[in-house]
């Protein structure tokens, strides 16, 4: 089968890196790819939202199969064009992606469907909203409704932080149409925890747990990020807390969404708190988490193609995923400055000696045209170990993180440890 994912961040690098062990898969592409991911698929330069001109390549390059991996052409509905061009494509379609791209809506969905979540209100004004923080108290989360990068909510301590968050978001547009409508919560308390799951609109399968590390900082200090690092399996999801997941939050959603006429064949993002009053959703995402997907996928021992392939064809229940007995923790190494400006275009070293004890995914890399690596983004690559127990996993990660460098190079030292 001739395969084209598309996006280009660690994401993407951990998903090509996984269908390039399928026999299956003939030939792999990525749209548009990084200097990583070139090391296993041809990189063809197609911006991830472009959804015409990635529909146009693949329909004039005759693709069997396309995996398209990022929340904004999910979102932009590029499934559902991908489809109607008669190419057969792996994640959610656009009314089902919504679980994602409208934080109201998955918050309305699960208060329609009982599914536990935090109390909330969800403004169009401005006025409203500022009034319900005073009323509220702090802390309490306000969170942009729409897509924003994963940066789109502030865990507040205090209510002017609150107020100040409600203001960049409705008043100066810090995320742009995305902020226009808001979200504000109660602050749950608990360890969080993620589950991704595989589901093909009615049968849910879920991954190993993992958590990710969102604070830019040690001791989860700092503004959020797109995530820092990540660990699988987390500690805190024992067998006990699974079972009541499955029964009160994964069938449940499937359930809801099918009802709703929006049925989900993709990868659910489950991302959980386990509050003193049991697991409550903290949010759903439409795809494969990053980090949480570097860590999870390294764990996989069945053919990812077949179970893509199972999930858009109904058929997820007689598909056998099996999973390594061990655990993995995937360091993020970003740039200096983020999740602020940062300066790019630096030279990677190290690559090579850290790829022989761990798998180093790119998430912000470019080939520099002289057969070397150079940064492009925020977060810059994802180191990748496993281990027979979590403590080796993080301690052969940050063995092989000590061989790369690169100016301003930014990493924390607590993954998995706090």
């Amino acid at each position: 089968m001739k395969v084209l994912i598309v996006g280009g961040g660690g994401r993407e690098h951990a998903i090509a890196w996984a269908l390039a062990k399928s026999p299956k898969v003939t030939q792999l592409f990525c749209a548009p790819g990084n200097g990583g991911i070139a090391s296993v698929a041809q990189c063809v330069p197609i911006k991830a939202t472009d959804v015409e001109g990635m529909v146009a390549w693949a329909r004039d390059n005759a693709m069997d199969f396309v995996v398209v991996a990022p929340d904004d052409p999910l979102a932009l509905g590029m499934v559902d064009a991908m489809e109607a061009a008669g190419i057969p494509a792996f994640g959610p379609r656009a009314d089902a992606a919504v679980i994602e791209a409208s934080k109201i809506f998955s918050k309305n969905l699960m208060a329609k469907y009982h599914i536990p979540t935090a109390k909330y209100r969800t403004f169009t004004n401005m006025e409203q909203a500022l009034a319900y923080v005073q009323a509220e108290g702090a802390p309490i989360v306000v969170k942009a409704d729409g897509l924003a990068l994963g940066k789109g909510v502030v865990v507040a301590q205090s209510v002017a932080e609150a107020q100040d968050a409600v203001r960049a978001m409705m008043s100066d547009q810090k995320f742009g149409a995305a902020g226009t409508r808001l979200v504000i919560e109660e602050c749950m308390t608990g360890p969080e925890v993620t589950v991704l799951a595989f589901c093909d609109g009615e049968h849910l399968v879920p991954m190993p747990s993992s958590q990710d590390h969102k604070r830019a900082f040690d001791g989860n200090q700092g503004p959020n990020t797109g995530g820092m690092g990540a660990i699988s399996p987390s500690p805190n999801y024992t067998p006990e807390v699974a079972k009541r997941c499955m029964e009160e939050i994964f069938l449940p959603t499937v359930a809801a969404l099918k009802a709703e006429g929006r049925p989900f064949q993709g990868v659910i993002y489950f991302g959980l708190m386990l509050t003193p009053d049991g697991p409550k959703v903290v949010e759903y995402n439409a795809r494969f988490g990053d980090p949480e997907c570097q860590a999870v996928l390294s764990l996989l021992e069945s053919d990812l193609m077949d179970i893509l392939l199972a999930c858009r064809s109904g058929t997820l229940d007689q598909v056998d995923i099996r999973w390594r007995d061990q655990a993995a923790c995937c360091l993020v190494l970003a740039s200096g400055g983020y999740p602020g400006s940062y300066q790019t275009g630096y030279p990677i070293s190290g690559l090579e000696e850290a790829g022989k004890s761990a798998v180093v995914f790119h998430a912000g890399t470019r080939a520099d045209g002289q057969g070397g690596v150079v940064t492009s983004g925020g977060r810059v690559l994802g180191v990748t170990a496993l281990g027979a127990d979590l403590n080796a996993a993080i301690d052969g990660a940050y063995a092989a993180a000590k061989h790369i460098s690169f100016t301003d190079m930014h990493y924390r030292t607590d993954i998995g440890r706090v």
